[in-house]
């Protein structure tokens, strides 16, 4: 599976677009996830979660002969940084009110909702929405940088050390901040 992985990686870095393709197919959920607790409400009252994944999709299939093979950790950085560079731009063209603000929509769009289909019945559907919108609002209530350290955890799969280089910080602060926000979540969920 790792050998799998590394040959894709050294494909993407190739300009291969099938390999970068297959891999953002494989990080699919988590930039959704990233998207979705990134973009913020107001954002998101705006575009769907999906149409902002999709677009970072694109932005990195053109741009696939940016990447250099850096491994899995670098892809993701690529990837996530790619991600909130498209969140920070559509955020500020709806500031500047280019649109118009009847078209918003809220909530889960329909690819979200279509994901929701395999859990089967209406009621179970319901409980799932409400459900991601307790974990939103939890994590909502973290401290920006409890945030970061989260999403570098456990949605870019980044390791204690390489938080705390981007962070500036030690490990053993990395993990204490990871390890207090896991629980703030905890008992707030």
């Amino acid at each position: 599976m790792a050998d799998d992985l590394n040959q894709l990686l050294q494909a993407a870095s190739r300009h291969d677009a099938a390999a970068v393709a297959t891999l953002l197919q494989q990080h699919l959920p988590a930039l959704r996830a990233f998207v979705r607790l990134k973009a913020g409400p107001s954002l998101l009252a705006r575009e769907s979660c999906s149409d902002l994944a999709q677009s970072v999709c694109r932005d990195v299939l053109e741009n696939a002969d940016r990447f250099r093979f850096g491994g899995e950790a670098e892809f993701r950085k690529w990837l996530f940084t790619t991600a909130m560079r498209k969140i920070a731009d559509r955020a500020e063209h709806w500031r500047a009110g280019k649109r118009d603000p009847r078209r918003e929509q809220g909530g889960l769009d329909e690819q979200e909702i279509q994901g929701l289909q395999g859990l089967c019945t209406p009621s179970r559907q319901a409980a799932a929405r409400e459900e991601l919108a307790r974990a939103e609002e939890a994590f909502a209530t973290l401290a920006p940088e409890k945030q970061e350290v989260v999403l570098m955890a456990r949605l870019m799969g980044m390791s204690h050390a390489q938080i705390a280089g981007e962070l500036g910080k030690t490990e053993v602060a990395v993990r204490s901040i990871l390890s207090r926000a896991l629980a703030e979540l905890a008992a707030r969920l």
